[in-house]
């Protein structure tokens, strides 16, 4: 027999000998996929990975909690002939309302319902003006956590009135005003810690894909809603609620604020070279010096520079026109979330459930719309443009679903989709790329700071129209359903107008481009 070889073998306790496992002639196997994997990243990637996965859940549960009204809807007030009565009701029996919640069970249930939206959209819109302000001056993990907690309480606490049995109309408007002013504490946080991990490049494309998180709640928050609206509609409100707390306590435990916090690598926001080309001819303006101006930094060496007011914010060039547009885009896309339930239910007849589960469709078609509106800004470098180009195809799309749109579910199916994608992808593009493209301005020589402040004035401005839309609907829709949807065609043309200025100094500004591209291969054809 051959020995064993001598290298492999050490000396042993006693004497004796250990050997490493070795064999000869034993073949050693590559190293595993799954490690090759883990290698390729680095160590920055990985946390980077982390910070997106993160607030891409806490945001899909803020989302979540905001949708089960929308399907809770059409099982508050429906015609209940077809629903046979309790042995021990009291209620006549040609009444058509006696299985409805009270007090939603008037004619006037519509504006009833409108009100309770409009409750929580209006807090949502006043709050978020303020919560900018707070973000930037508190710990984010802190305030994202406190939010998330309160929230997913005020969530809660709207099911319960199911169980507790509660009728008067001032206690769902109240639960609904503490839920909205909770919810403010979210979208300025998110964007404003994904700020801070990630640069400018391909932002659009990456922020497009991270921001599918809004239209991943709202399916999630639709079908967690209809397993229990037919039944014990409480439920619909309730475990989304537990859901939000308990993401808040993980949003404690693992949130990273900054890249410093874990020895990682800062983003480059931009690069000095490409300054003079990033922004048109006047950049050098004014309005820049006054926006300088209104941004002051610490002359202590590694101190932080101070948060920008909100003056300040509102002279960064496009945050005016960007927060005008996303008033009306916002005001089509929460129409679309708070009443397309109800919609499909009154008009094709489907049950409370199947409507709910059909709406998801177009939240489908808004993951898509996100994607390609963050892909092609990045490509073309137009976010205007490409704004206003998929809200001009946005309107006769509204339009056909509404005249043909119901005449077969392949229709419906595919019109919810492409219109999800045309309304939902320019709301999208502008409350991430857009925000933190204008919270991280050169202007700003660097401040970060200014990222939750102009989104909060962004999506606080677009949550004013958040706030009118579903109130308008509530209003409109019992004069028929042609009205709500002139109204939003309406709505979609006035985004798409108050962007034509952004519009036109980016066609300059590839023009200018143009130019210059042409004129190097002349210089270079000629010293050929």
């Amino acid at each position: 027999m051959g020995s064993r070889c001598a290298l492999c073998a050490r000396p042993g306790p006693q004497g004796g000998q250990l050997y490493s496992g070795y064999r000869p002639g034993k073949m050693r196997s590559s190293l595993a996929p799954g490690v090759w994997f883990l290698r390729a990243f680095s160590r920055d990637s990985w946390f980077r990975g982390f910070i997106l996965l993160i607030t891409f859940f806490i945001y899909t549960c803020y989302h979540m909690s905001r949708k089960p009204i929308s399907v809770v809807k059409s099982r508050l007030h429906h015609n209940c002939s077809g629903i046979i009565q309790p042995t021990n009701n009291t209620h006549s029996i040609n009444d058509t309302t006696w299985c409805n919640w009270a007090p939603f069970d008037q004619s006037n249930y519509k504006e009833l319902l409108g009100a309770v939206d409009n409750a929580f959209l209006v807090a949502y819109a006043i709050g978020m003006f303020i919560s900018g302000i707070f973000g930037e001056r508190l710990p984010l993990r802190y305030y994202l956590s406190a939010g998330m907690l309160l929230s997913g309480l005020f969530t809660a606490l709207f099911g319960l009135g199911y169980f507790w049995n509660i009728h008067v109309l001032w206690y769902f408007v109240l639960v609904q005003i503490c839920n909205g002013l909770a919810q403010t504490t979210g979208w300025p946080s998110v964007v404003a810690c994904v700020g801070n991990w990630f640069g400018k490049g391909k932002r659009g494309l990456i922020m497009g894909i991270w921001n599918s998180h809004t239209s991943v709640g709202n399916i999630l928050g639709s079908l967690i809603a209809g397993i229990w609206v037919d039944e014990q509609w409480g439920l619909s409100f309730i475990v989304p609620g537990i859901i939000t707390a308990i993401m808040g306590l993980i949003t404690f435990f693992f949130l990273i604020e900054y890249p410093e916090d874990v020895d990682c690598t800062p983003p480059q926001h931009h690069v000095e070279s490409e300054e003079s080309q990033d922004l048109p001819e006047d950049s050098h303006s004014n309005r820049d010096s006054s926006l300088e101006s209104a941004v002051t930094y610490s002359k202590e060496p590694g101190a932080q520079p101070a948060a920008i007011s909100f003056f300040g914010a509102l002279r960064i060039p496009g945050v005016i026109e960007f927060s005008l547009c996303l008033l009306f885009a916002k005001l089509v896309s929460y129409t679309f979330l708070y009443w397309l339930p109800l919609y499909i239910f009154n008009v094709v007849h489907f049950t409370a459930k199947e409507a709910g589960d059909l709406s998801t469709l177009f939240d489908v078609g808004g993951i898509i719309g996100g994607i390609l509106a963050g892909l092609i800004s990045d490509y073309t470098n137009g976010r205007a443009t490409t704004c206003c180009v998929m809200l001009i195809l946005a309107a006769p799309m509204m339009f056909l679903y509404n005249s043909i749109g119901q005449r077969g579910i392949s229709i419906s199916i595919v019109m919810l989709i492409i219109s999800g994608a045309l309304v939902n992808g320019p709301y999208a593009l502008i409350t991430t790329a857009v925000s933190a493209d204008l919270g991280t301005h050169k202007s700003l020589k660097g401040n970060a700071k200014a990222l939750s402040t102009v989104t909060a004035i962004i999506d606080g401005t677009g949550s004013i129209g958040a706030a009118l839309g579903p109130l308008l609907a509530g209003l409109i829709s019992p004069t028929g359903w042609n009205n709500v949807f002139y109204m939003l065609i309406s709505a979609d043309i006035l985004a798409c107008l108050l962007l034509c200025r952004l519009v036109y100094k980016e066609v300059l500004a590839w023009k200018s481009s143009l130019h210059r591209d042409r004129g190097s291969s002349v210089a270079l054809t000629h010293a050929r």
